[in-house]
């Protein structure tokens, strides 16, 4: 039966894929590419919060994959399909994470990026849950659990940043 559903899975990944223009497609390769501001760079303080404001301040989808390391249905972000020019920034905390020329359509049903917008705010941690060895991406500023990135990715760094698009918020800009 898991078989099956991951099957299903990947199958509608690709139709996704294919109905997006199979790759990066409309207005986010248009232009230059996006720098950080001034104020994408800024260091903010450390994000701390109680358990019951994280409640208070995310949904409860949100939660339980930011602050419960849980993990999004496949195929089920809006952001799978976001492809305007802009930057990605933490749901938790608004730091700004990846920008909208780093995206790419993986086929595996999560936005996936190439790299990170501000290298300073993601953080990479051993993840051994669920038998299986993986580096978790998590936001430096808050500690939220954003996804994991693979060696898989395309040329030339070869990584894949697969994301919850419930860790995100897209920002467009011009």
């Amino acid at each position: 039966m898991k078989t099956r559903i991951l099957l299903l899975n990947f199958v509608i990944a690709g139709a996704l894929y294919l109905s997006a223009g199979a790759g990066n497609s409309g207005d986010s390769d248009v232009g230059q590419p996006l720098v950080p501001t001034a104020e994408d760079l800024a260091r903010v303080a450390q994000v701390r919060k109680t358990d019951a404001e994280w409640k208070a301040r995310l949904t409860p989808e949100q939660y339980l994959v930011l602050r419960g390391h849980s993990t999004e249905r496949a195929c089920s972000s809006v952001l799978l399909l976001e492809h305007r020019r802009g930057v990605f920034r933490c749901a938790g905390c608004g730091a700004p994470l990846f920008a909208s020329d780093g995206k790419f359509e993986s086929g595996t049903g999560w936005p996936s990026f190439t790299k990170p917008f501000v290298p300073g705010n993601i953080v990479i941690a051993e993840d051994h849950t669920l038998g299986m060895d993986r580096s978790e991406v998590l936001c430096a500023r808050c500690g939220g659990h954003l996804g994991h990135v693979f060696d898989d990715g395309p040329p030339p760094a070869g990584k894949r940043y697969c994301i919850n698009g419930l860790a995100l918020k897209f920002e467009p800009r011009p």
